[in-house]
């Protein structure tokens, strides 16, 4: 009879260890996808603002040498991304094919100049930014015209700004609600060993000593959580990554360490001071109290 309850005690403490351990999961598996939107999310923007270019028209007198030596120095600009040259007889080329014919024909010549498209760090992507890069490159000698979407960058920038502040909030709010939950968690399994906290407290144990396999026994159900919860959130993102290689998802090694070390120190943090505080209230409260 002993034994049979003894059996059956054994699978009612691994049934509650295991949903312990099924809810840390689960909400450190929300918390890293969060992660991950937080992280990628300036990415994206970033990749955007890269599609942006600034075109300088130049002079028409200005030699093929000459452009060459802007390129050059353009390209060591700290705002700089990439420079492209783009003669007028390619533009005409690609203009005509936007039209449908050949333009060139009924002109006689080509109305069209040299210019040279530069793609600039996303940093740089912002109207103020952009308005001082543009009198940079008016003073040069060489170019009659400087031409960006400004509307577009302006828009661009408060639309960033916007989705930015917001994901913000959202994972501010969910890290708050997974930090409730996984105390919750922690709490309900500390509260069934309440009598058992007591007991040793009554014949004479330190609250140290009480304490502190509790807390082991917390921080083991945060990693196994956790753990469960980086292997889910692997997955995810191997499947993303698939369906969509744009997103470059697996490429950062930077950004994986961040996130599952994020999702695990997480899951031994909220569960060490859990399990610290949870042991710490029933420590403090009368026998009477704990029927309560």
């Amino acid at each position: 009879m002993s034994n049979s309850f003894d059996r059956y005690q054994k699978r009612r403490l691994r049934s509650s260890y295991f949903s312990v351990i099924l809810s840390i999961s689960l909400v450190l598996f929300v918390l890293g996808v969060l992660g991950v939107i937080v992280l990628k999310s300036n990415k994206i923007a970033n990749h955007f603002k890269e599609q942006v270019a600034v075109t300088l028209f130049l002079k028409n007198n200005v030699e093929r040498s000459q452009s060459k030596k802007l390129e050059e120095s353009l390209k060591k600009k700290e705002y700089t991304k990439s420079v492209v040259f783009i003669s007028k007889e390619a533009a005409a080329k690609e203009f005509s094919k936007e039209i449908g014919e050949e333009f060139l024909k009924f002109l006689g010549s080509n109305p069209l100049k040299n210019a040279i498209d530069i793609h600039l760090n996303p940093e740089f992507i912002t109207p103020e930014k952009m308005k001082v890069i543009e009198k940079e490159m008016l003073k040069n000698a060489y170019v009659s015209e400087v031409l960006y979407d400004a509307p577009l960058i302006e828009i661009l920038t408060r639309n960033i700004q916007k989705i930015s502040f917001w994901i913000l909030v959202v994972a501010g709010f969910f890290t708050l609600i997974a930090v409730v939950l996984i105390n919750s968690s922690i709490r309900l399994s500390v509260y069934s060993k309440r009598f058992t906290i007591k007991t040793m407290q009554m014949v004479g144990a330190t609250k140290q000593f009480i304490r502190l396999p509790f807390i082991w026994r917390g921080i083991r159900l945060g990693m196994f959580g956790a753990l469960l919860a980086i292997i889910g959130l692997g997955a995810l993102m191997y499947y993303v990554s698939e369906h969509f290689p744009q997103l470059e998802l697996l490429s950062d090694k930077k950004d994986l360490v961040v996130i599952f070390s994020g999702v695990l120190l997480m899951g031994i943090l909220v569960t060490w001071l859990s399990t610290f505080f949870a042991t710490q209230r029933f420590l403090n409260l009368n026998t009477n109290q704990l029927y309560s």
